[in-house]
């Protein structure tokens, strides 16, 4: 089986929303990504957490991040088709315009 990082991407209007949330808003908002997370099974190695503000660090410092990053889980399947599949109906996806989910395949380092 193979890894996959998944990244969600939201604007940054739909975080700041959810700031404001009660507690059992929030507790609603999780019963679809639970829902998700059943569905999965065994397909989900980590539902990964919500984000804070991300930094981009290069050899000339540091800046606010530009990529919306606002969550990640981890995802085992045998190949990117299989780990796009357990995305399908992700509740991420509807939960404000401009949703977007990302996966990338993690590498086996070399020996």
């Amino acid at each position: 089986m193979k890894k996959y990082l998944v990244l969600y991407h939201a604007p940054a209007a739909a975080f700041e929303k959810m700031k404001d949330a009660t507690p059992e808003q929030m507790k609603a908002g999780m019963e679809p990504w639970m829902a998700w997370a059943e569905r999965c099974g065994e397909g989900l190695v980590d539902l990964g957490a919500p984000l804070g503000v991300g930094r981009k660090i290069t050899t000339a410092g540091s800046s606010p991040s530009d990529k919306e990053v606002v969550g990640y889980s981890i995802l085992q399947a045998e190949n990117a088709e299989a780990a796009q599949a357990l995305l399908q109906g992700h509740p991420h996806l509807v939960w404000e315009e401009g949703c977007e989910i990302e996966v990338h395949e993690c590498q086996v380092l070399p020996e």
